[in-house]
């Protein structure tokens, strides 16, 4: 029993070291990947996921179940990703055992019919054999060279094997170790890597200074399993603007930001001292090992509510883009009452306001009555807002995390929260609610979206993947072919010699090479045609 588990585990292994099995797994991991581009990933955006598995029911259940929303930290992306690693060093490792055998062994001598060979010449030069020997060893200078004497060659006579090529199958070896190291590089970065966003209102009022001393610092973030959350790279930056260039349909052409940044205990220094820099797309601030990119933008409105006892609340708060050309954006703002207009907490949380809609910084007014606000242009030239507003509990006390850009349709289903107002409104009207409370639009601010990515194995997966381009292209540039010469000393003094040659792998731009060597070595001329001294039995070259 236990040999017929050896038989089959030997099988097993060489069907899984097997290139063709490698190349299958490849594939395989390829098609394994679709899921992840098409479906949500909660490594991504988990509230996405959520609004998936709402939406389609039972089939998003079975997706789930397949780990389809996890793709590639599943069990059977991982299974596949392992499986074409051990492949792959599987195929590798007796390669290189092979191409060094192969290296320290003598050229094959050569067959005793050269005629039959795709190239083949012969002829007669008027040198002894020795001083025909020589000159051919001088000609393939930097080919790896075997001589036979005349009982070691198999029609008889003195000959020499050379043979050239060997570094394609090195180019080769070293193709697959790249893409191991790629495999490899890649997959140890994702254990140690994090990646977050930040979202910083630019308009010079608000706080617009970053500081990457803590996860808590962003509006998302997410992080390899091997990372703790501590550990990041200190440093700060504040940004002063962001601009956009439009086309005059409203297509962006670039974005820029203008920052300053400080590493370390220059943190400490004055801001007026910090470094400046100009993101852009494609651009990004390089800084103590991290990467900041310039990722979006978009608009945060501005609004001031007034009680009727005078006093005020304003805030600035970005809504999201729903429109990525003309930036018509929506969101929600929620406010607090002052602390002394009611006696006690349950009237304060019952009075609470909540402003929802839409903000357009270019207003085009669509509809019967021109109340229906769309955004014609994506810069901010005639901002205006479409929006509904509201009273009662607005979730801000209940202890659960409240969207930013939406509320909670549970409290207006439950009557808690109640519209008590619609209105479109452009910058500096003012709305006044049934009991003298005021709202204001202010206008907007722009703001810009920040992602800072740190990425230990960035270099190595660099590395390796020019590595196996390099190999690559080596690999399919270089020509492994043998020369064999025979030499048949005349009673004259002369000798007759015969050469062949054949390529051991794509033949294609190889003839010219032999016959070049077949003439010169025949001590004839470059333009000599002549076939009484030349054959060439390739009937495809």
């Amino acid at each position: 029993m236990l040999k017929i588990v050896k038989v089959y585990a030997k099988k097993a292994w060489h069907w899984l070291t097997s290139m063709r099995t490698a190349l299958a797994l490849l594939f395989l991991l390829a098609i394994a990947a679709i899921p992840g581009a098409l479906l949500p990933q909660r490594s991504l955006n988990e509230s996405n996921v959520t609004e998936y598995l709402a939406n389609n029911g039972k089939l998003a259940e079975i997706y789930d179940k397949l780990q389809l929303f996890d793709v590639f930290s599943s069990s059977w992306f991982t299974a596949i990703y392992m499986l074409l690693l051990i492949s792959l060093v599987g195929c590798i490792l007796p390669r290189s055992w092979d191409h060094y055998k192969a290296m320290r062994a003598p050229v094959v001598r050569a067959p005793r019919n050269l005629t039959r060979l795709n190239h083949h010449g012969e002829g007669v030069v008027d040198k002894p054999a020795e001083e025909v020997k020589k000159d051919a060893l001088k000609l393939l200078k930097g080919w790896k060279i075997t001589e036979y004497s005349a009982a070691e060659d198999r029609a008889g006579v003195a000959s020499i094997a050379a043979e050239k090529g060997y570094i394609r199958e090195f180019f080769n070896l070293v193709f697959h170790l790249g893409i191991v190291g790629v495999i490899l590089s890649a997959g140890l970065g994702r254990l140690f890597y994090y990646e977050g966003q930040v979202i910083v209102v630019t308009d010079g009022e608000q706080n617009s200074t970053f500081c990457n001393t803590a996860t808590a610092n962003y509006d998302s973030f997410r992080a390899g399993a091997n990372f703790d959350g501590t550990g990041l790279n200190t440093f700060c930056f504040e940004a002063h603007d962001f601009s956009a260039d439009y086309l005059s349909n409203g297509q962006a052409e670039m974005f820029r930001s203008n920052i300053s940044y400080a590493v370390g205990d220059d943190i400490q220094n004055d801001p007026e001292t910090w470094e400046d820099y100009e993101l852009r797309v494609n651009h990004p601030l390089r800084v103590a090992g991290d990467r900041v990119y310039l990722q979006g933008h978009g608009f945060a409105p501005t609004f001031t509510v007034t009680w009727p006892n005078g006093e005020t609340r304003t805030q600035t708060v970005q809504w999201r883009p729903d429109d990525p050309t003309f930036f018509l954006s929506s969101g929600v703002m929620r406010f607090d009452p002052p602390a002394g207009m009611y006696p006690d907490l349950y009237e304060r949380r019952q009075n609470q306001l909540a402003i929802q809609g839409l903000f357009a910084p270019t207003a085009q007014w669509e509809g019967d009555n021109n109340e229906l606000l769309t955004s014609s242009y994506p810069a901010m030239t005639d901002p205006a807002v479409a929006i509904d507003i509201y009273r009662g509990d607005n979730g801000l006390d209940t202890g659960i995390g409240q969207s930013l850009f939406s509320l909670d349709s549970s409290l207006m289903h439950s009557g808690v929260l109640q519209k008590i107002e619609r209105v479109n409104l452009q910058v500096g009207d003012t709305v006044t609610l049934d009991d003298g409370t005021t709202v204001s639009f202010d206008g907007a601010s722009e703001f810009a979206n920040y992602q800072v990515s740190h990425d230990p194995s960035q270099n190595w997966v660099l590395v390796t993947v020019v590595t196996a381009l390099v190999s690559l292209v080596g690999s399919l540039v270089v020509r492994r072919r043998r020369i064999w010469v025979r030499l048949y000393p005349q009673e004259d003094g002369t000798t007759r010699v015969e050469t062949g040659g054949i390529a051991r792998t794509d033949r294609a731009g190889w003839g010219g090479e032999y016959e070049k060597f077949h003439r010169q070595l025949l001590g004839l001329e470059e333009e000599d045609e002549d076939e009484e001294y030349f054959v060439d039995n390739d009937r495809d070259s």
